[in-house]
């Protein structure tokens, strides 16, 4: 398998929403269903280009990808099935480097998150009660 990151595409956008909803399901087993459908819909009508979003390609499939805003990882998802290959780190590795990241925030009830980012030297630094929507689940704020 050859793997590129690349810019986002318009064109990716039906990708990477499915990217999303799979690995949602997959790891964000706190989330409760209308919350799940409500965040959902939210993302269906974002506009990916707001932000400096990259995407893991495969055989000119998207199998993940990477949302920052001013050197915060935003969103980092990558499909179930290419989970602990080495591509997620492969993309924070991307972020880290190449964007200068060094901020992200993390839901409190997703372990395997806030150690896969405390592996790469990141500090929680601030908890939240809500999460950016306004709904109950704590947001763990982790830097560099």
């Amino acid at each position: 398998m050859s793997f590129s990151i690349e810019n986002y595409n318009v064109e990716y956008k039906q990708q990477i929403l499915d990217i999303w909803e799979k690995s949602v399901l997959e790891t964000h087993h706190f989330l409760n269903k209308k919350d799940f459908i409500e965040i959902k819909e939210f993302l269906y009508n974002f506009d990916f280009e707001i932000l400096d979003v990259y995407c893991l390609i495969d055989n000119k499939t998207v199998i993940g990808f990477l949302a920052l805003h001013n050197k915060k990882i935003e969103m980092l998802f990558l499909d179930p099935k290419f989970i602990g290959k080495g591509l997620g780190k492969k993309m924070l590795d991307f972020a880290i480097v190449t964007l200068h990241a060094d901020k992200v925030d993390v839901n409190e009830q997703n372990n395997h998150a806030k150690e896969f980012y405390e592996k790469f030297g990141f500090k929680v630094y601030e908890r939240t009660e809500k999460d950016d929507l306004a709904k109950n689940y704590p947001i763990l704020k982790m830097k560099l």
